[in-house]
């Protein structure tokens, strides 16, 4: 599972809850915060940088590359407007983690691939509370990528009973903001969406 952060104001809360969310099972955390300044964006992605280093998870800074870069994040994650990828995976380095928002888009995918990228992000796949009107992706687009040497990370709408589903169809990460931090265990949901990874799992 891959855990996205919500904006959030108050960053002793964001660590709380991101904390939790790793105890359940998040293997990779991504922050995540449009609202917020500049400067809080900074302290909540160093603070967070912290936890993650203390809990053997790598963080991914959003939409910003040049911070990635400035704190010493272990990768940062592109949109369509946040920079070129190619500029971007050069800055981070052969070791830093680069991810690319394909939406859905199988084109955007291979050239992102063939500019660095180590993951592609598709979705969104079901409604999605954050982005409620955000185009809509295949499933099936995550087998038409599976080719490409990048991991796929499948996003939008994605719950405890739909994750499965996309596990199946390809996604090695399935990546979720609101059904985490919106949950009031983000431990018990975060470990109910690692599941869906484990075939024959129990319920409890």
């Amino acid at each position: 599972m891959y855990a996205i952060t919500p904006d959030e104001v108050s960053t002793a809360r964001l660590l709380e809850r991101v904390s939790q969310a790793i105890d359940g099972g998040a293997r990779v955390v991504q922050h995540r915060n449009k609202t917020a300044s500049e400067a809080l964006r900074r302290e909540q992605a160093v603070a967070l940088l912290a936890l993650c280093r203390a809990r053997g998870v790598p963080l991914i800074v959003n939409d910003d590359w040049p911070l990635a870069v400035e704190i010493g994040a272990d990768g940062a994650h592109l949109g369509r407007d946040d920079g070129d990828v190619a500029r971007a995976r050069a800055a981070l380095g052969p070791d830093g983690i680069l991810g690319v928002s394909c939406y859905d888009e199988r084109d955007r995918a291979v050239a992102a691939a063939d500019a660095g990228a180590d993951y592609v992000a598709f979705g969104a796949f079901f409604s999605s509370p954050t982005k409620p009107n955000a185009r809509r992706a295949d499933p099936a687009l995550l087998r038409q990528v599976a080719h490409l040497p990048v991991v796929r990370v499948a996003i939008g709408g994605i719950t405890t009973d739909n994750a499965g589903a996309l596990v199946d169809a390809g996604a090695d990460l399935v990546a979720v903001i609101s059904g985490v931090f919106d949950a009031p265990d983000p431990a018990a949901t975060a470990r109910a969406y690692s599941r869906a990874f484990v075939r024959n799992a129990p319920l409890r």
